[in-house]
Parts: structure tokens; C-alpha cells; sequence
């Protein structure tokens, strides 16, 4: 393929690669699958490409020459320590993509002569790359290689994972220009999303939804020096990712966020990994960590406070809610603790502890969150008291693939100078698709205008003094304040009383036209006769009425 291959032809013939798996096992498996080894083509072919830099001077070697060279020069030990510090992996020569490739195609050749492929080579070079650092540990432990869902024994197991090798075989993925392979990349991740449903929202926040979230945390910011960003609740890590896309805007460059994240899930965690390795994130930038956000604090509040902090966890989830978090920093200011089966100000807490004092937090939740009493309540109350909630973003429903329920956004901060709180209902503002809602490059503009300019809109927007929230007993819910009522034009009663006149001139007058037609009709049967008059006597006495 060639190196001007555009975004959306590389993210079809992408995903044209999971025909070999579909009939074999749903999404939500077959993605470890196709997510993996093409990852595995984009490492190897960064290698290859490497070696012709090194070697030849030519960093567009063909890969098929890279490969010669490579398995001709392997032994030169300066070439290994090269590769080692450019790309802090390494792969054999009999493991890299290329070499795999041409088993399945019969053109590889060892000391015995044809060499074909094996499930056990593609196993070694996984193997090859995840030890080879620890950035790289277990990165392939999901790709599940010997699996009796590929096929019945070896064989057929062979062929299925040849299958997928040879669909994307042809592919360019590292000279592709721009970030076309990340962003195929985000494409692929959001195809899955959608294909397993409520299964994808541990894993992947739809993009139009990151893209509002990450820009309402840059509003009226500027980052010219880099900028730190937060997701506790990272997923594949397209929500942090976004952020490179608009640095620009508050006068940062992409090569200078740094990124933090925690995961609990391994497998959604290793895809965050992979991603930003595909998107061209340097090592040193990404700090991403597997555990559990609410039951062990990460980072050390010692090590860094982040400019933006972003988040959309899981709804309404249980977590341990022991007694002991009352003395944890993140929640003991609060004087009580998120209930136990709703862990949704639990999170929320846990990022607003970790945002700096001119950062700026957006977290979707509930709309629960707005007005619960108890716990959430309290929580809310003292958040409000101080100033800390910024806004309330209310969006359409089914924008998600794990819940139809519709959602909010809010957007915290810290040391504001006042204690006013924006209300906006952009419940309405989205494009039907075929399985969700999707929010328009409008939509998300209307909010950002809305919050930044902070001035009321009819049947949209309300600035709330504090006063105002106390009177509605600091429940937030935004119809309180946001007021969506179309009344009903005016009805003319005299229009209507005309309507109706002409609606029964018009009826008489059919009513007529249908006597005179029933009157015409004959029959040898007495019987249909007498039916038949009886009708006609019917009809002329209302007509007399």
C-alpha cells in the first residue's frame, strides 16, 4: 500500500483484516486478536525500517531488503545495542512480521530449506518483544495463540492466524503520513466498541465525547512550556491521546504532554499502552500504571498535580467504601464517604485531590449525581460551598456504548473567584446514527462558546448565583435552572369553529354523493335488497338531522 494511504482507506482495510475471525468468536475477543498483531506489524516494520537507516542509510528501504540485511548483519553486536537504545525492543530476524509473512507465503528459507509457518514463531516473537523491557511486559498476553476458538488442532489454528497475517500483510503503517495509524487505530478500537456494545464501555469513550471533554479543560488556558494530564479511569487511553490533537490551540506542541493513567482491567490497560505507542507517544512522556484507582491513590500526591484532569469511570459502581478512606486525603475533607454502591463522587473526588490549583477537571457521570441526598448529598453541598463545580453539561442520551441513559458533564476547579455554576442542557444537540447518538462539531462548539462566555441562553444555558443553588437546597438537577418549556402557539377558536363547519359541509356533501350511488345499485337478491335500503333510509335520516 502505498505511503499516501489515506486515514479512512487504511481503517477499512484494517478492519476487512477481522473477516478471518468474525465467524469464529464475537468483538469483543477477536479485537486482542486483530489490535495485537497489528501492532506487532507496526513494531516490526519500525525495526526493519531502522536497520536500512542504520546499514544503508535509507530509512525507506524496502522491507523485503531491510529483512536480508537485517538477517545478514544480526550478528554484529553494535547493530543489537543500536536497536536496543533507538527502540527499547527486539525482535530476531526469524521473528519480525516480514520473515512470518513470507512462511505463509512460502518464500522463507532456513538451514533445511522451505521454512512454513508455525503458531509457535509468531508466539517467539511476542516473546521477543515482551522481554525485552518491561514498557513491553505482557503487551501480547491476550492474543491468545493456541486458543481451540482459532481452529480444531495446529493446523487450523495455523491457518486462521495466517489468515489475518496475509489481510494486513501489504499494509504501510509506519510511513504512513501524519498519525493516520493511531488515529486507524482509534477507528478500529471504536468499530469494536460498537460491534460488542455494552462490553466496550470499559474500554473506549466515544471520540466526539473526548474531544468535548479534553477541550472544556483548556478553556482560556495556554500551556507554551507542556502541560500534564490525568485519566484515572483511562480505558484504551483515547481520552488522554486527545489531547495531543489540541495543544496547539493553547500554544503547546504534542510532543510535550505528559500522560497519566491507571487501568484496572489488564486487557483494556495493555490496549492504552499499545495505543500510545502507535500514536508515537515517547516512553518518557507516558506514566501508566494497572490498579485500582479508589482502593490505592496513584500518583503520590508528592509527585505532580495535573493542568487537566479527565475522566468518564464507570457508572455507579460498588467499591469497598471502608471506614479507613475517611483519613485518605482524597475524601476526608469531605466528612463522608461515597455510599458503597455508588462509587460515582468517589471518583470524582479522587481526580478533583490530583488537579492543580489553575487546572481545570471534566468527568462524565449520572445525572444521579445532581441530586441524590445522603453522602452524595453532603459531598455536593461542601463541593458547592466551595466553589469547586464550575459547571453542569447536560448531554444527549445514548451517546454510549455500555448505557442509553443520558449523561452529564461536570467541570471543576480549584481557587475560583466566585461560586456562580453554568448550567447548560445540550440534550438535544446530536446526530441519530444507526446504534447511537453522536455529538456534531456544532454541538460541541455551542457548549464551549456557552461555557466560556458564561451568559444565559433561552431554553439552553443559566448562569446560577450561589444564592440561587442554596434556594433549590443545592440540588442541581438542571431543569431546576435551565427552563426547556415550548409553549404551545395560541389556539384561534374562531379558525377552528370555521374548520369544523367545513369539515361537516364537506362531509354532508359526500354523504349525499354516497346515497345517490347506493341508490343506483341492484340486485336479483331480495334479501341484499332489503339490506341495501336500509342503509340508504340510515344515511338520508342523518342527513335530515
Amino acid at each position: 500500500m502505498a505511503s499516501n494511504t489515506t486515514k479512512t482507506e487504511l481503517s477499512n482495510a484494517l478492519f476487512s483484516a477481522a473477516d478471518a475471525l468474525r465467524s469464529k468468536m464475537d468483538a469483543n475477543e477477536y479485537k486482542n486478536y486483530l489490535l495485537g498483531i497489528v501492532f506487532f506489524k507496526y513494531l516490526s516494520d519500525k525495526l526493519l525500517y531502522h536497520v536500512g537507516e542504520v546499514l544503508q542509510n535509507n530509512p525507506d528501504l524496502p522491507l523485503d531488503q531491510a529483512q536480508k540485511l537485517y538477517e545478514n548483519q544480526y550478528q554484529d553486536l553494535d547493530l543489537q545495542d543500536e536497536l536496543k537504545y533507538s527502540l527499547s525492543f527486539s525482535l530476531e530476524p526469524k521473528h519480525t512480521f516480514t520473515y512470518i509473512l513470507n512462511e505463509i507465503n512460502g518464500e522463507a528459507r532456513d538451514e533445511k530449506g522451505i521454512k512454513t509457518f508455525q503458531i509457535s514463531d509468531l508466539a517467539d516473537a511476542f516473546n521477543d518483544i515482551e522481554s525485552t523491557s518491561s514498557d513491553f511486559e505482557g503487551l501480547f498476553q491476550d492474543v491468545q495463540l493456541y486458543s481451540p476458538r482459532l481452529g480444531a488442532n495446529a493446523q487450523k489454528q495455523a491457518d486462521t492466524i495466517a489468515n489475518v497475517i496475509k489481510a494486513i500483510g501489504n499494509l504501510e503503517i509506519v510511513h504512513a503520513p501524519g498519525d493516520v495509524l493511531g488515529d486507524a487505530y482509534e477507528y478500529l478500537i471504536g468499530q469494536f466498541a460498537s460491534e460488542t456494545g455494552k462490553k466496550a464501555g470499559e474500554f473506549y469513550t466515544p471520540q466526539k465525547v473526548s474531544e468535548l471533554l479534553t477541550k472544556l479543560t483548556l478553556v482560556d488556558k495556554k500551556y507554551p512550556n507542556g502541560m500534564t494530564v490525568y485519566d484515572p479511569a483511562m480505558g484504551s487511553g483515547s481520552l488522554l491521546l486527545n489531547f495531543r490533537k489540541y495543544i496547539e490551540d493553547v500554544g503547546g506542541k504534542e510532543d510535550e504532554v505528559i500522560y497519566y493513567g491507571q487501568e484496572i482491567n489488564m486487557s483494556t490497560f495493555n490496549l492504552a499502552k499499545m495505543n500510545m505507542i502507535l500514536h508515537g507517544v515517547d516512553a518518557s512522556n507516558q506514566h501508566l500504571r494497572n490498579g485500582d484507582t479508589l482502593d490505592e491513590d496513584w500518583p503520590p500526591i508528592s509527585q505532580t498535580m495535573f493542568d487537566s484532569v479527565v475522566m468518564n469511570p464507570p457508572y455507579s459502581l460498588h467499591w469497598s467504601a471502608n471506614k479507613g478512606f475517611l483519613q485518605d486525603p482524597r475524601f476526608s475533607p469531605y466528612g463522608v464517604l461515597a455510599p458503597k454502591s455508588k462509587a460515582d463522587y468517589a471518583f470524582l473526588l479522587h481526580g478533583f485531590y490530583h488537579l492543580k490549583n489553575t487546572g481545570t477537571m471534566a468527568i462524565v457521570l449520572p445525572h444521579g449525581v445532581l441530586f441524590r441526598g445522603a453522602a452524595e448529598g453532603k459531598i455536593r453541598k461542601k463541593l458547592l460551598e466551595n466553589g469547586s463545580i464550575d459547571a453542569v453539561i447536560g448531554l444527549p442520551a445514548n451517546l454510549f456504548y455500555n448505557t442509553s441513559i443520558p449523561t452529564v458533564i461536570l467541570v471543576l476547579k480549584k481557587n475560583k473567584e466566585n461560586r456562580d455554576v453554568m448550567f447548560i442542557d445540550a440534550s438535544k444537540g446530536f446526530e441519530k446514527k444507526k446504534n447511537q447518538n453522536e455529538l456534531r462539531e456544532e454541538d460541541i462548539q455551542k457548549i464551549l462558546d456557552t461555557y466560556e462566555k458564561r451568559e444565559d441562553v433561552e431554553r439552553y444555558a443559566h448562569l446560577a448565583k450561589y444564592d440561587e443553588i442554596e434556594e433549590n437546597d443545592f440540588n442541581l438537577n438542571i431543569p431546576r435552572y435551565v427552563d426547556t418549556f415550548v409553549p404551545e402557539p395560541p389556539v384561534d377558536l374562531k379558525k377552528v369553529a370555521s374548520d369544523l363547519h367545513d369539515t361537516d359541509v364537506e362531509i354532508e356533501k359526500n354523504q349525499k354523493e354516497l346515497v345517490g350511488m347506493l341508490k343506483e345499485l341492484t340486485s336479483d337478491d331480495s334479501g341484499v335488497m332489503d339490506g341495501l335500503d336500509a342503509i340508504i333510509k340510515e344515511l338520508e335520516a342523518e342527513l335530515h338531522e
